[in-house]
């Protein structure tokens, strides 16, 4: 007599533990997913933060270099010069202003 087999045995003993397996199989695979995905994220912030790193050296580098420092000088002096020549200016401002208020002054007491 040919042994009969249940389907709800074939259910149990052979498709619960394929499908268990893929189901283990799939989450194995998301996690090794996300995980790549932070490890890459991670390996990018750090080539950003190197190239932000070297691209400041780069701008120092050429901030010593690229102008003379008798320009820089030149450029310090005429500055200061037209600095000193504003302030001049400013003062005859303030003086002749101190001038009028006092002559106003004078010509409210005179009335």
């Amino acid at each position: 007599m040919p042994i009969q087999i249940e389907p709800q045995w074939w259910i149990t003993a052979i498709e619960a533990p394929i499908v268990a397996a893929l189901f283990w199989m799939i989450h194995g695979l998301r996690k090794d997913t996300h995980d790549r995905i932070d490890r890459g994220d991670q390996r990018d912030s750090d080539a950003l933060n190197r190239t932000r790193d070297e691209l400041a050296q780069f701008k120092v580098e050429v901030a010593r270099t690229y102008v003379p420092l008798s320009l820089i000088r030149d450029l310090d002096r005429r500055i200061s010069d037209h600095l000193v020549r504003i302030e001049e200016k400013l003062e005859e401002v303030s003086r002749a202003g101190i001038a009028a208020a006092q002559a106003a002054r004078r010509a409210e007491e005179r009335e």
